[in-house]
């Protein structure tokens, strides 16, 4: 009888640590947020007129693309360098309703100009915005990759929705910076491409399309280039860790033109512990090839205090995670130029909407694309419980 008492005690004590294991993993995911996503589904694309005009604006160069889920609005930033008009953000409203994306379903309802901290137009070349993510204040942070030939810095700045005057400049971390000696900072055209801020407005998050001079060479055929991933703390507006990402090497099979370009030019925070969407974005002669991935920062090292990744060992860095989410060359879609994404509202059935916006460069032989995605995501919670439950949910 003591036996079977004393095996009955142990069965109790270890169904009772499993039950306390459990409940505190559950307690600690179900607390933090964090997602990921199981699923992803196009559900159409829209294009807009080709030299289309807006309030005596030629609409084109949009390299980001922000959702504001208060006023269910989208805010796309033009990278025009003030040669068509100042530097400006359009305010578009994208019709979902049904499920899907429509090619009529992307209209301009405004455009709002960038204003220096005078109250002044930026002057012609002086900037080149290529991102843009939207704040619980009503407004909007935009970079800028500055231009590295005329030694003009790259910056992130905050403008009113309502104004856009600015009235927050973030520092920029000194590596980042082109020097007169060309031996370090941005590359030209390849500098702050994303932005991103996280759910909890806690964060912001931008990278580089392509490594530093002194981290490393700009992406080439079958060379992926070494980018970093910089983060913001947006309670001390000041710059706090920096996360190394690696860019996939590109093979040019067949390439008449002789051209390639490849970069990482966006990223979005899907919570607030590390979880990303990333786009690598190419052309390497046969059109662009465009792939989605999931990032995670989890066990991945901070490099603020390393000034050059050439100088060091980089192979014992840890990098971001990484998983290929979708190639969209795999859609029955002819792809334009896509740089920016962004999440969109619940659609009617409960999944959450991804949209893409293409750049058209100006180029007449190139589109305004807008491709539009429903993602099922999930918290941890739910993924444990389909495993337990392979028929959960189904």
């Amino acid at each position: 009888m003591q036996v079977l008492r004393k095996n009955l005690n142990w069965r109790i004590f270890i169904f009772f640590t499993i039950g306390v294991l459990i409940a505190s993993f559950l307690f600690s995911n179900v607390a933090t947020g964090a997602v990921e996503i199981s699923s992803i589904q196009f559900i159409g694309q829209a294009t807009l007129p080709k030299g289309l005009s807006f309030q005596k604006t030629e609409v084109g160069g949009l390299s980001g693309i922000t959702y504001d889920a208060s006023n269910d609005l989208y805010y796309a930033i033009s990278d025009d360098r003030g040669q068509k008009a100042p530097a400006r953000f359009y305010t578009f409203k994208i019709d979902l309703s049904k499920g899907k994306l429509q090619d009529k379903g992307v209209i301009p309802v405004g455009v709002t100009t960038l204003l220096d901290e005078n109250g002044q137009t930026f002057p012609s070349g002086d900037t080149d915005t290529e991102g843009i993510a939207v704040t619980q204040a009503e407004t909007v942070f935009i970079s800028s990759e500055g231009d590295a030939g005329k030694l003009t810095p790259p910056f992130i700045k905050e403008f009113p929705l309502a104004s856009g005057k600015s009235i927050k400049t973030l520092p920029i971390p000194n590596k980042f910076l082109p020097d007169k000696n060309g031996k370090q900072g941005i590359r030209n055209n390849l500098a702050f491409e994303g932005l991103t801020i996280t759910p909890n407005n806690q964060y912001l998050f931008t990278v580089t399309e392509n490594a530093l001079i002194q981290d490393g060479p700009a992406a080439q055929p079958n060379i992926g280039s070494p980018c970093r991933i910089l983060q913001y703390n947006l309670q001390t507006n000041q710059p706090e860790k920096e996360f190394l990402y690696q860019t996939e090497p590109i093979s040019t099979f067949f390439n008449l033109t002789g051209k390639f370009a490849s970069g990482l030019p966006d990223l979005l925070a899907l919570d607030n512990q590390g979880h990303f969407l990333s786009i690598e974005r190419s052309f390497a002669g046969l059109g662009f090839g465009v792939e989605l991935f999931q990032v995670s920062l989890e066990g991945a090292d901070d490099i603020h205090n390393i000034d050059s990744l050439l100088a060091i060992d980089s192979q014992s860095i840890k990098p971001v995670q990484k998983k290929l989410l979708l190639d969209l060359r795999t859609l029955d879609v002819a792809l334009d130029n896509i740089e920016g994404l962004t999440l969109g509202p619940s659609l009617p059935n409960g999944q959450k909407a991804l949209i893409l916006v293409s750049d058209n460069n100006f180029n007449s032989i190139q589109r305004n694309q807008i491709l539009a995605f429903q993602l099922k995501i999930e918290s941890p919670l739910m993924r444990l419980l389909r495993r337990i439950l392979p028929n959960f949910n189904r």
